[in-house]
């Protein structure tokens, strides 16, 4: 697999070996395995800040490089939640928080679909990263986090002015049709507290967030649909 000394150190967390290691001139602390995967994205992807720490305080060491899918060391600490891992990643020169993997998606858009908060909170911080940045089929983070149910990374970003919840896909499809799709009755609850948000609005088959909820058998959130109940949760 072309993996290194150094990146087995590094991705098990073994701080003393990797500053041991470092200290030799025939060592390339960037050297990628078969796959892309470099010693700092190891120890980031394990979530071993020491290590972590130790390779950003070199100079010869990329901190964003990706594997051959796209993925760097701040996509998988963002993927796994690591926000210690994050904020030392951030606090580097040269990394990008906004940059896209191979599916079009950016490090916000896993920490939403995740629900990590925490590093949601720290990446919409950055004067660098776009909140409503849609991905390859058009979703942005707002329709990822509602569309798997984790409803306090839609209220936190429902508090920006620079994201759109009603926002459609590629295919029509906007956050309050993928909750309701989802049976994910509190985002569903939250959404519909919006007058931004049209409750009825279909997507290119003309199928419509209560559609979707009666297909995969979701009562909850087709009560919350009915157009009376609609209504009548607005006007409270």
């Amino acid at each position: 697999m072309g993996i290194t000394p150094l990146s087995w150190a590094a991705g098990n967390g073994h701080e003393a070996v990797v500053k041991i290691l470092l200290g030799r001139d025939d060592i390339d602390p960037n050297k990628p395995d078969n796959e892309g995967r470099t010693p700092l994205w190891w120890a980031s992807r394990n979530a071993h800040q020491g290590v972590v720490k130790i390779l950003l305080g070199r100079g010869d060491v990329d901190p964003d490089r990706p594997d051959e899918y796209g993925e760097t060391p701040l996509w998988w600490a963002v993927f796994r939640g690591r926000e210690v891992v994050v904020k030392l990643l951030l606090g580097r020169d040269g990394v990008i928080p906004d940059r896209l993997d191979r599916s079009g998606q950016t490090p916000l858009s896993w920490a939403a679909s995740k629900g990590h908060e925490r590093v949601v909170e720290l990446l919409l911080g950055r004067d660098d990263v776009n909140p409503d940045k849609p991905d390859r089929i058009g979703q942005t983070p707002f329709s990822l986090a509602a569309g798997n149910g984790k409803a306090g990374v839609v209220k936190m970003l429902l508090g920006r002015d620079d994201v759109d919840p009603d926002m459609s896909d590629d295919s029509g499809r906007t956050p309050l049709w993928w909750a309701a799709r989802g049976g994910h009755e509190r985002v569903v609850k939250i959404l519909l507290e919006r007058d931004d948000v049209d409750p009825g609005k279909p997507d290119e088959a003309g199928e419509t967030p209560l559609f979707w909820a009666a297909e995969n058998g979701h009562a909850g959130v087709m009560a919350l649909l009915q157009p009376s109940s609609s209504a009548a949760h607005r006007a409270a």
